[in-house]
């Protein structure tokens, strides 16, 4: 790697996130929403938000050389994006890509205490991202290209994500590690008719990690059963061990060599491939012995919870930092989720992130974990890595 090169590329969806605030005990919904009515608010909170954003200036935070790349208009909300962007890093926004042709997206973020949030969404020029809008030969000399956000993307989802396919199967093929994580299909919207199970078994075989939540896979893999979960009060207490294990296999059998599903406050699942030919692309980020077939949960951290907002891509930023430095599966995870725990305890998408080297040193000093809810028949608790193992990864691993 030259130098300055980066290490982590970060591609894929971007926004602009304005939010009104409003004051205690103010008008009501019903009132703030009155046609012809004038309502006042207070100063707005601006912000990026998506993938490119939550997970890239997290890494960055964490001081891994992080290149963002998105398409965002050739307008005055695009400008605005390059400049928060900016304020993070002067050259954070090199990467940004404009379009002449599409809008910047933004979401207007309707918040008023004790009402549940409502979001007015503009895709703009995500929705016309395509492989072509990647500058392929740039990531030659980086050790990770993390895509992310592809429901939220048109031209990544439709025909089959044949977009989709086409874009990592050319990142693959400059050198990097490739890794995906997923959003929320929106269910009566075009992303969520889309057929992701062939979506996925056309590209994981270009993936090398998959990082999906575990509603998200469940809605692309196995509706009706998030539905069922659903209506019993939510998934994440329901996931017993035998849900992830098929859910992941079936992943892993599409052709991706690493599965970590997002619990929530349940933690990371990670799965792995049994096939150490399959594997070995991780060889230039770890030990690749280490990972194959392997199967972990990493509970979170305790944390004052002040917002959950972008606590996914944060554990994700995690993730890909322990990689980059080299770091066993255990201590991978066990970095992700206080990653996540950190960014819980700041309102906003990542100024809770610190350094790497105060992650490090938190976890070190005896951080609790949280207790994990959901039955885990036959794993064992492991004192030593603050882990659960399952059965059959105890038995390869010993």
């Amino acid at each position: 790697m030259t130098r300055g090169h980066p290490e982590v590329v970060v591609c894929g969806h971007i926004c602009l996130d304005v939010i009104p605030t409003f004051a205690e005990g103010g008008a009501s919904w019903e009132e703030l929403l009155t046609p012809g009515k004038l309502s006042n608010v207070g100063p707005a909170v601006v912000s990026t938000g998506g993938v490119v954003s939550n997970t890239g200036l997290a890494l960055h935070r964490l001081g891994i050389k992080t290149r963002l790349m998105a398409k965002i208009g050739e307008d005055l909300l695009g400008r605005v994006v390059v400049e928060v962007l900016r304020r993070h890093g002067p050259a954070l926004a090199s990467g940004m890509l404009i379009s002449s042709d599409a809008p910047t997206s933004y979401t207007i973020v309707l918040n008023p205490p004790g009402v549940d949030r409502i979001f007015l969404h503009c895709p703009g020029a995500n929705d016309t991202f395509g492989a072509s809008d990647v500058p392929f030969p740039e990531l030659a000399g980086v050790r990770l290209f993390h895509f992310g956000y592809p429901p939220l993307m048109r031209r990544m989802f439709i025909n089959d994500g044949q977009e989709l396919e086409t874009l990592c199967r050319r990142a693959k093929a400059q050198g990097p590690v490739t890794c995906l994580d997923m959003a929320w299909p929106d269910p009566a919207a075009e992303s969520g008719q889309a057929p992701w199970e062939r979506i996925l078994a056309r590209v994981l075989p270009h993936v090398d990690i998959f990082l999906p939540s575990l509603d998200e896979i469940l809605f692309m893999l196995d509706r009706p059963r998030l539905e069922q979960m659903e209506a019993r009060g939510g998934i994440n207490g329901q996931a017993e061990a035998d849900l992830l294990n098929g859910l992941a296999g079936r992943l892993l059998d599409m052709g991706t060599a690493v599965v970590v599903l997002k619990l929530g406050d349940q933690g990371l699942y990670l799965r792995t491939g049994a096939d150490p030919a399959r594997v070995a692309a991780l060889a230039g980020l770890t030990e690749p012995g280490a990972w194959v077939d392997r199967e972990l949960l990493a509970p979170c951290f305790l944390a004052n919870a002040v917002g959950t907002t972008g606590a996914g891509d944060c554990a994700v930023a995690g993730f890909l930092a322990g990689l980059v430095h080299g770091l066993t599966p255990e201590e991978v995870l066990t970095s992700a989720v206080a990653v996540g725990a950190c960014n819980v305890e700041a309102a906003d998408a990542t100024s809770g992130v610190p350094s790497w080297q105060e992650v490090q040193a938190r976890v070190a000093a005896g951080w609790e974990r949280r207790p994990v809810s959901l039955p885990l028949a036959g794993w064992e608790w492991d004192e030593a890595t603050g882990l659960w193992r399952s059965e059959a990864d105890r038995a390869h691993h010993a």
